[in-house]
């Protein structure tokens, strides 16, 4: 399929402002199954400066630098992409891994030490005994996906999907005690209960596009476990399955604030308060 996608955002500023250098995590990934036709970023105030760099995870961002000063920073991005169908269950586990699984007594994922060295920062949690309790309800099977999909499952059926405009993510805890969240909260707490059995977790922001609608296709946030063999494993608590072409990754790391679209700070006078306005346009061309 081939989908046009505008974002547009304004942030809106109570004083005058200099912009301090910004981080625009704007660009999707690189994947197999898209292609980048055309893209198009505006930017006003213009900067002084830009250049398209890569973050410590890999993740493309531009960097941009200003002078003077301004009351807003509005940014909109325009891009067609070719996507292209793909199985999200189209891969083998490595058998050293399946082999490695405990499902009984005290259920957990063990990695090959090279392997757990460059996935600490995907499995560091703070532990918490519900969290646990709740990946152990479900892990009943040696195979990863099925855990994956049961918990995805059970999330999507017994958590109130909410839509939260605030920019912060609850803390996991708090959104498994209140049965709700938004897809940032509900993927930041599944993030937490794999790792709590020892499943490399990262989180991820980007786009989804549901054809079936005319709104409603925005920014998302959705998660990814690595495993041996499959690689990185797109799961959507928020829906209760594994993500497949209707999902385009902006960015993904251990932790959310490293995936924010837009991440700079600001000098004034006086303290400093701003109201952002974004909007997410998806066509199907």
């Amino acid at each position: 399929m081939n989908l046009s996608i505008t974002h547009h955002s304004l942030y809106t500023y109570d004083q005058r402002v200099q912009l301090n250098p910004h981080k625009l995590f704007l660009k999707p990934l690189q994947r197999d199954n898209l292609k980048l036709d055309q893209y198009s970023i505006k930017i006003h105030p213009k900067p002084l400066g830009m250049n398209e760099r890569f973050s410590l995870e890999g993740n493309p961002y531009f960097q941009v630098w200003f002078q003077g000063f301004t009351k807003t920073l509005e940014i909109a991005v325009d891009l067609k992409l070719e996507v292209a169908s793909f199985n999200p269950f189209g891969f083998l586990i490595e058998p050293g891994f399946l082999q490695s699984i405990r499902p009984l007594d005290i259920p957990s994922f063990h990695y090959e030490d090279s392997e757990r060295l460059l996935l600490l920062p995907y499995l560091q949690h703070e532990a918490d005994e519900l969290l646990l309790s709740f990946a152990r309800k479900h892990f009943s099977d040696s195979n990863p996906v099925i855990f994956l999909l049961a918990l995805a499952a059970d999330i999507y059926t017994h958590w109130e999907h909410l839509i939260r405009e605030e920019e912060d993510v609850w803390d996991p805890t708090y959104t498994f005690n209140e049965k709700r969240g938004s897809c940032r909260d509900l993927s930041w707490m599944m993030i937490h209960v794999l790792r709590s059995v020892g499943l490399a977790a990262r989180y991820v922001s980007g786009y989804a596009f549901n054809p079936e609608l005319d709104e409603g296709n925005e920014l998302h946030a959705w998660v990814e476990a690595y495993v041996p063999g499959a690689g990185w494993i797109g799961v959507d608590p928020n829906l209760g399955l594994l993500t497949d072409e209707h999902y385009i990754p902006l960015a993904c790391s251990n932790h959310p604030g490293r995936t924010m679209p837009v991440y700079g700070t600001v000098g004034g006078d006086r303290e400093v308060s701003s109201s952002l306005q974004a909007k997410v346009t998806i066509t199907l061309l």
